[in-house]
């Protein structure tokens, strides 16, 4: 039995880290800490836990053996660095952390003390894209040539466990970045994982162009990002990620080939289509992507677990999670500058 703390209860921990683990029959929830006592304490009575005063002392407390770390973005370096050391397994939102310097020192923890760390890219657990995976590896479209990957909606105000326009999500202290962290992760992950190779040059445009914050100022973060890809195989493309989607959610993934055209979760078609170059076509119906609206079962809580019981390597551990978010610096460095920026991964 896997006892599991919970650290930070806010939305992401409520409607997937919580449910998933309950669910599992191998995992013991076992504590909740929130800054917002009242939260924690709800849901440590609802599952029958402890709730404590502190990350710290959740740490220090010999009947947890992992953490989720489901906390705002700036303190997940801080918050997993210090469970690794105490001894504790870690699965941590996205993104990794803020800087390059955190992510490698939380790498390097994760290195020292042997622990499992894990960072939550739900989207290399989906159904659909690990079947697109195969047949791309299988070179059902033939050689890869280029890519449009794309993750947008409304934007988190809708999305926070305090909902409107105060959400932390618009606040450059915590949140850091906004949409390109918050789904351009994703987006930059997923691409990796599916054409089979690291980001090796960006090319980023990065704008607050229509979010306001309760104040009705501008927000300090992006709301819209588009960037140029180039991976290190040469395959070449584009990922934009967006808050301004005023309509549909799209988190739809479109890959370009020798032999045909993929198409990855779009909206009103099977999950995965393929445009053949001989005019012929093939669709595999495998499940709708899980939106804001429509919460689905990740599976990413479950590979944890497994990790953790089989002392297995987390398939997103820390130096795949660093790999992804060297290219979102790459990108602000990118938009910051106005040129192409290497990633050095």
């Amino acid at each position: 039995m896997v006892r599991i703390g919970i650290i930070g209860c806010g939305k992401i921990a409520q409607v997937r880290h919580i449910p998933e683990y309950s669910e599992n029959p191998d995992v013991q929830l076992s504590g909740f800490f929130d800054l917002n006592q009242q939260r924690a304490q709800k849901l440590a009575e609802q599952y029958h836990a402890k709730t404590y005063s502190s990350y710290e002392e959740m740490l220090q407390d010999p009947e947890i053996d992992a953490v989720s770390v489901c906390t705002a973005n700036s303190t997940h370096a801080e918050i997993s660095i210090a469970a690794l050391h105490a001894g504790k397994h870690v699965l941590c939102e996205k993104p990794m952390a803020m800087t390059e310097e955190d992510c490698e020192s939380m790498a390097r923890a994760q290195k020292e003390t042997g622990k499992i760390l894990m960072v939550d890219h739900n989207q290399r657990f989906t159904k659909a894209h690990r079947k697109a995976k195969d047949l791309l590896e299988s070179g059902e479209i033939g050689k890869i040539l280029t890519f449009r990957t794309i993750f947008g909606h409304s934007g988190p105000e809708t999305w926070s466990i305090d909902p409107g326009k105060a959400t932390w999500f618009f606040d450059k202290k915590k949140a850091v970045f906004g949409a390109m962290a918050d789904l351009g992760i994703h987006k930059t992950d997923i691409i990796g994982y599916l054409v089979g190779s690291k980001v090796a040059k960006v090319s980023a445009k990065m704008a607050t162009l229509d979010k306001v914050d309760a104040g009705g100022n501008k927000i300090g973060v992006d709301d819209n990002v588009i960037c140029i890809y180039t991976m290190e195989n040469g395959v070449i493309g584009t990922m934009t990620a967006s808050w301004t989607y005023y309509g549909k959610e799209d988190n739809s993934t479109t890959i370009y080939g020798t032999k045909g055209v993929m198409k990855i979760y779009y909206e009103g078609m099977p999950s995965i289509v393929i445009d053949y170059r001989d005019g012929t076509k093939a669709a595999f119906d495998m499940e709708p992507i899980q939106t804001n609206d429509h919460q689905t079962k990740t599976g990413v809580m479950d590979a944890f677990v497994d990790c953790i019981e089989h002392g297995t390597k987390p398939e997103v551990g820390a130096e795949e999670a660093l790999s992804a978010m060297r290219a979102i610096f790459a990108a602000q460095k990118s938009a910051d500058e106005g040129k192409e920026i290497a990633t050095l991964n």
